[in-house]
């Protein structure tokens, strides 16, 4: 039986994805589960596991119980390092979740304000990069980005010393770039040199896929890393470098998909609006989901189920709530951003239900709290992950009780993630991939 080199706690089901896409094309054959299995005795074959969670954005203390309880899950797996994986652009409030989150893994590892870790989520290949400190989306700081108008978590602020030190109970330095590019060896210097300091989290710059490796191999053996998931690439190697991982393995097949396809989207980031615009613009089908009629009591699920049944056939159609920022504002000032969103997301999710048992099999869900949403009313509970459509999103397989003996295939997509063309391109390449 395979244990488990790594094991992973993912704060939302896209990040999930995201991370266990990095690790699948580096080589680790990875099980995405949604949520901490319900059977603590049950094993899993895998190199690494991937626990989704949905707490990015609930309360501080919640978000720490959930993490706790995926950490001693994938201790019972056998699970030699702990992963803590959080968005590439640092989604965040000044409360947390990351910094207590951080504060509580450390803790149940090493003992109450013990334990060093690092902060890093660049990801170059998605435009996410830190330098000196500061996180950058593209050319601009991150708040300069479409992030600082996030309904749930804006970010106003790029230094992420100063961010993570109002989180977290631990002293925060800094690993500046000057050292990264130096390697592996002058990266580990700096580690030791500010756990000397008495820092107990430290930021990494990183600003390549270079750079990114150099980091993998300083954290060889480091109980916890907390990170975007940039930082996966760098870690098989690791184990390749041991023999306790196979050298070029592929690890991305799934089986052949079949079925109607659709898209869910919920996000209304600057990314997937362009993505929902482009769709609309190939002159595919698409319908849009009213907050406020939803609030008035209009069954919109039912009327997006009427208006899909009969264009399934004939290609990809589209069910999406996104909107411009100015849009959302609107609305959250009529509803409240909490109920607003708890609104889009619970008809989002019945209606992705909806669909599958209209016969679609491949579906393609955008927004990370979207996803939680319809993988959780979906029943799923384990994810195979497949090959990659853009950086950091994949496409899964995955079996639900409610569709026993079916296979669904599944791409979670952040809202920040994929080009433009990425809902056409997803079902192109899973075609090609059969």
């Amino acid at each position: 039986m395979t244990r488990p080199l790594l094991g992973c706690i993912a704060d939302d089901f896209t990040g999930a994805t995201d991370l266990a896409n990095n690790l699948v094309r580096a080589g680790m054959r990875t099980v995405q589960t949604i949520g901490v299995p319900d059977d603590a005795t049950a094993s899993v074959e895998a190199d690494a596991i991937v626990v989704a969670l949905k707490s990015r954005t609930i309360a501080p203390a919640d978000a720490t119980v959930q993490s706790l309880a995926a950490l001693r899950w994938l201790q019972s797996q056998g699970a030699r390092q702990i992963y803590f994986k959080y968005c590439s652009t640092f989604d965040s409030t000044p409360q947390g979740n990351i910094g207590p989150v951080t504060d509580a893994l450390l803790d149940a590892l090493h003992g109450p304000g013990q334990g060093f870790t690092i902060v890093c989520p660049a990801f170059p290949e998605n435009q996410r990069t830190v330098f000196k400190g500061h996180l950058f989306v593209g050319d601009v700081l991150l708040s300069d980005s479409g992030m600082r108008q996030h309904p749930l978590t804006p970010m106003t602020d790029a230094n992420l010393v100063r961010v993570m030190q109002a989180q977290t109970r631990r002293k925060v330095g800094l690993v500046a770039h000057e050292v990264v590019s130096r390697g592996a060896p002058a990266i580990a210097q700096r580690f030791a040199a500010l756990r000397a300091q008495g820092v107990g989290v430290a930021v990494v710059d990183a600003v390549s896929n270079a750079d990114l490796l150099a980091i993998g191999s300083a954290l060889a053996g480091m109980p916890l890393v907390t990170a975007g998931s940039g930082i996966a690439i760098g870690l098989p190697a690791n184990w390749q470098a041991s023999g306790e991982l196979a050298m070029g393995a592929h690890a991305d097949s799934l089986p052949q998909a079949s079925g109607w396809r659709a898209v869910v989207s919920g996000s209304c980031s600057q990314a997937t609006n362009a993505q929902v615009l482009h769709f609309r613009q190939q002159g595919r089908p698409a319908f849009a989901v009213d907050p406020l009629a939803i609030a008035a009591g209009e069954d919109v699920v039912a009327q997006a189920l009427t208006w899909a049944a009969p264009l399934l056939a004939q290609g990809p159609v589209l069910v999406y709530a996104t909107a411009e920022s100015s849009a959302v504002q609107a609305v959250q000032a009529k509803l409240g951003a909490e109920r607003a969103g708890e609104l889009v997301e619970q008809a989002l999710s019945r209606i992705a239900v909806g669909l599958v048992n209209l016969g679609v099999r491949q579906l393609v869900v955008a927004g990370g709290e979207t996803s939680g949403a319809v993988v959780q009313a979906l029943g799923v509970r384990q994810m195979a992950i497949g090959p990659q459509i853009d950086p950091g999103v994949p496409w899964t397989a995955v079996q639900s009780a409610t569709w026993p003996g079916e296979t669904l295939h599944v791409a979670l997509k952040s809202g920040n993630f994929g080009s433009t063309d990425f809902f056409s391109k997803a079902f192109t390449l899973l075609e090609a991939a059969a």
